[in-house]
């Protein structure tokens, strides 16, 4: 089966095989000046070669220069690409399952924070209620004093203060006009 041979990957085994039994055998033999850059020649020679085959695997792997591959080449390329497409696909899951479960871990940390601060929140506004009510009973009803608004506090958002007294009795309206929710 002598077309087995003409295969890139075996054809380039058998070349270094060979340049390495060469090389091996120049070295047994001596080392002269002329030897030595004969050595070089040969090295030059044999990564040159290597370079043109890793150019010519790298074009059939982009799916250029298909023209020169046999049946069974073409077969062993497809192959090598399947394969490699499956590590692809296999560490991007992996990649993806790992980013998930520390989403996930992130997301727990988040909901017990927050839940943290519902809780304080919470007590805040038990506090205040709790502090409203004493001002009223020690200081009578003549007296003003501020009272805040909570209602916003669950939202995240600041809450001004509202001066009020018993002169003062306007209502705010629910809805800010400027933000155009009533149409005219």
């Amino acid at each position: 089966k002598p077309f087995e041979y003409a295969t890139d990957s075996c054809m380039e085994k058998i070349l270094e095989r060979y340049e390495r039994y060469a090389y091996a055998e120049r070295q047994l033999v001596g080392n002269d000046s002329s030897e030595t850059q004969e050595n070089w020649i040969i090295e030059y020679a044999r990564l040159k070669a290597k370079i043109d085959l890793l150019q010519r695997n790298h074009r059939n792997y982009m799916g250029e220069d298909l023209g020169s591959l046999s049946l069974k080449g073409l077969q062993n390329l497809e192959q090598q690409l399947d394969n490699s497409l499956k590590q692809i696909r296999m560490r991007k899951n992996q990649l993806m399952y790992e980013s998930i479960s520390e989403l996930q871990k992130k997301e727990k940390v988040i909901v017990e924070q927050n839940n943290m601060l519902a809780k304080k929140i919470k007590d805040k506004e038990k506090a205040i209620a709790h502090h409203t009510q004493w001002e009223q009973t020690n200081h009578g009803p003549n007296t003003p004093f501020l009272l805040p608004q909570i209602t916003s506090l669950n939202r995240g958002e600041e809450a001004p203060e509202v001066v009020r007294n018993e002169l003062d009795l306007t209502l705010e309206p629910l809805y800010p006009y400027h933000l155009g929710c009533f149409a005219a």
